[in-house]
C-alpha cells in the first residue's frame, strides 16, 4: 500500500466503520442526537487526509527498514483515523473562533447547525445555537478520536502502544497551545517590536501546524511501528521543517488562493486579521504611515474585493511574498538533508519526499 489513494481509502473506511457504530448509538437518543451525529460525520468526511498519510509514512519507514510486513495493521489504521477525527474537531473549533462561514466549500459546522435550527422551526437565537452546538460537536469529535485510538491500540505491542499514546498526547497539548497563541497574537502583537513579529508568527506556525500536521503524525506512526531513538529523531528533523513550509504555503494561499479551489473566500486571512509571517514581512517593509493604513484594513471582516486586491499588491510590492517563498524553500531543503543516511526504508523515504512536495508545492 502506498501513502496515496490506497491509504486514504483504508483510513476513510475505518472512519466509516466507526461512524456506523456511533450512528446506531445516536438513534437511541432521538432526533436531536441524530442531528449532532450527522454534523460530526459531515465534519470528518472529505479533506486530503494529510495527517493520516504522514502517520502511515512514518509507520512504513520504520517497518520497511526492519524488513517486516507493510500490510497495514489495525493499530496504525486506527491511529491514522483518530488523527483525522481530531483534525475535524480542530477545524470545527477553529471556524467558531474565526467566525468562518465556510469549510471545504460547504457551510462551516456552526453555520450548518444554525441553518438546521431555522429549518426545524425551533425557538431562540439560531446563531447562538449554532455556535454552542458546534462547540459541543468539536468536543464530541475529540472524544471520538480518543475512542478510535484506544480501539486500535488495545491489542498492540504494549511498549509501542504506550509510545504512540504519548506522541498523540503531545500533539493534542501543543496544538491547543498553538491555537490559543494564534488567537492571542491578533491582540498581543503590539507588545513587541515590528521586527520581532515574524519570529512570533513562526512560533505559532510551529505549534499550531508544523508539529501537529506533519511532525507528530510521523512520530505517532513510527512509534506504533516500534521506532528507535535514531529513527524518531530523523523523522522529527524532517517533519518539523516540512510542517513549517506547509503552514507558510497555507498562509500564502490564505491571501492569494483561489476561492473555488481552496473552499474559502480569497483573502480570507486578511479579513480575519491573521498575523502570519507574510503579514509580518509586509509590515516590516512599510513606512509608519503605510503600516498604520495596512493595520486599519487588516482584520476588517467587511473588506471589499478591491481592498483585498490592494492589500495583495502591497504584500507583493514589499517583497513579503518573495521572502516567504524563499523561507519555504529553505525549510524544504533542511528537511531533505534530514533524510540523508537516516535509518529508514529506502522506498518509504521516497514516499516521504513525494508527500513533502505535495504538502508544500500547492496551488490549492
Amino acid at each position: 500500500m502506498s501513502v496515496g489513494s490506497d491509504a486514504v481509502a483504508a483510513v476513510s473506511q475505518r472512519v466509516e466503520d466507526f461512524l456506523a457504530v456511533r450512528e446506531a448509538e445516536a438513534a437511541l437518543f432521538g432526533d436531536e442526537a441524530i442531528l449532532l451525529h450527522e454534523a460530526a460525520a459531515d465534519a470528518v468526511r472529505g479533506g486530503k487526509r494529510l495527517r493520516a498519510r504522514f502517520c502511515f509514512a512514518g509507520w512504513r519507514a520504520v517497518r520497511e527498514y526492519a524488513g517486516t510486513s507493510l500490510t497495514p495493521t489495525d493499530d496504525v489504521l486506527a491511529a491514522a483515523a483518530a488523527l483525522e477525527v481530531f483534525h475535524a474537531a480542530a477545524l470545527v473549533h477553529d471556524d467558531i473562533v474565526d467566525n468562518s462561514d465556510t469549510r471545504r466549500g460547504r457551510p462551516a459546522a456552526h453555520r450548518a447547525l444554525e441553518a438546521a435550527h431555522r429549518a426545524r422551526g425551533w425557538v431562540g437565537d439560531a446563531a447562538r445555537f449554532g455556535r454552542s452546538g458546534a462547540l459541543l460537536l468539536g468536543d464530541l469529535l475529540v472524544a471520538w478520536s480518543d475512542d478510535l485510538l484506544e480501539e486500535g491500540l488495545a491489542h498492540a505491542d504494549r511498549e509501542a502502544a504506550s509510545a504512540g499514546r504519548e506522541e498523540f498526547a503531545v500533539m493534542r497539548r501543543e496544538v491547543t497551545v498553538g491555537q490559543f497563541l494564534d488567537v492571542a497574537e491578533e491582540s498581543a502583537y503590539v507588545t513587541d517590536a515590528d521586527d520581532r513579529h515574524a519570529e512570533r508568527a513562526l512560533r505559532v506556525a510551529s505549534l499550531k501546524s508544523a508539529r501537529y500536521s506533519i511532525q507528530q503524525p510521523l512520530a505517532i506512526g513510527a512509534a506504533i511501528a516500534g521506532a528507535s531513538t535514531a529513527q524518531r529523531a530523523a523523522l522529527v528533523a524532517f517533519g518539523h521543517p516540512i510542517g513549517m513550509a506547509f503552514q507558510l504555503r497555507d498562509d500564502v494561499l490564505g491571501v492569494f488562493g483561489d476561492a473555488e479551489s481552496t473552499g474559502k473566500p480569497s483573502g480570507d486571512d486578511l479579513r480575519e486579521g491573521k498575523r502570519t509571517v507574510l503579514v509580518a514581512y509586509t509590515r516590516e517593509a512599510l513606512s509608519p504611515g503605510s503600516r498604520r493604513l495596512f493595520d486599519e484594513m487588516l482584520g476588517d471582516p467587511q473588506l471589499e474585493p478591491d481592498q483585498i486586491a490592494a492589500m495583495q499588491q502591497t504584500i507583493r510590492e514589499t517583497g513579503a511574498l518573495e521572502r516567504t517563498e524563499a523561507l519555504i524553500l529553505e525549510y524544504t531543503r533542511t528537511a531533505e538533508r534530514a533524510l540523508s543516511g537516516a535509518p529508514l526504508g529506502n522506498r518509504a523515504v521516497g514516499e516521504l519526499r513525494d508527500l513533502a512536495r505535495a504538502a508544500t508545492v500547492r496551488i490549492t
